[in-house]
């Protein structure tokens, strides 16, 4: 005879207490350029898998590139101006 029995992981997998914090949510959001200058240079080099990349195709994977660097370059510049908490300076 099979007992059947709950997982606890499966059960509390969607618990109140997992969702993000604050603090997690804001870091997302700063985040948020970087992830979505990504989600475009990964779309250019999706749209160049099924065919021999053309001239087009190549600029538009530079562009993305270019701009998912400068995102990051972005998101650093304004994490290293702003101010440490917690810290005794």
């Amino acid at each position: 005879m099979s007992h059947i029995v709950t997982v606890q992981d499966a059960v509390t997998a969607f618990a109140d207490f997992m969702e993000p914090t604050a603090a997690e949510l804001d870091a997302i959001e700063r985040e948020m350029p970087v992830i979505l200058a990504d989600v475009d240079l990964i779309d250019a080099h999706i749209a160049a898998l099924d065919r021999v990349p053309n001239e087009l195709d190549a600029r538009r994977i530079r562009r993305a590139r270019r701009r998912a660097l400068a995102a990051r370059v972005a998101l650093l510049n304004r994490t290293a101006k702003a101010p440490l908490s917690g810290g005794a300076a």
